[in-house]
């Protein structure tokens, strides 16, 4: 199998050159690789300025519309990029990010970074998934 590019309907199609996520073989498995995701609708219009918990849940939905499409779920993640426009949120992202990965606990890194693509974006997020073929 090639890789496939998965950009669920649901999003904003990329205009320019990515995909929304990357599913590759790799060997008994399958890796899905997912673009860092941003609180937007899909028109590409950031939504929910200045609600950090609102931001995320939003881009939670947006990575597990992404696993869907591929046939996986937050169960088959493996790893977490986290980036946040203030440090502060930290307590905040980490309450979601725990009641979601209950069960798949996946490495994960948070960062504090000095600024996004889009203005009034809090919080950007990619991750890594894996399940068998």
């Amino acid at each position: 199998m090639a890789n496939k590019k998965i950009n669920p309907v649901s999003l904003r199609i990329p205009t320019k050159a990515y995909s929304q996520g990357v599913l590759v073989p790799c060997g008994q498995s399958n890796l899905l690789f997912v673009t860092g995701q941003l609180p937007q609708n899909i028109d590409g219009e950031i939504i929910h300025q200045g609600n950090v918990e609102e931001q995320v849940r939003l881009v939670f939905s947006r990575i597990s519309e992404i696993l869907k499409e591929a046939e996986m779920s937050f169960d088959d993640v493996v790893k977490l990029q986290i980036y946040v426009k203030d440090i502060s949120y930290a307590k905040t992202v980490s309450s979601i990010r725990n009641e979601l990965f209950a069960a798949s606990k996946p490495a994960s890194t948070l960062v504090e970074v000095s600024g996004f693509v889009k203005e009034g974006c809090s919080i950007e997020i990619d991750a890594v998934a894996a399940k068998p073929a």
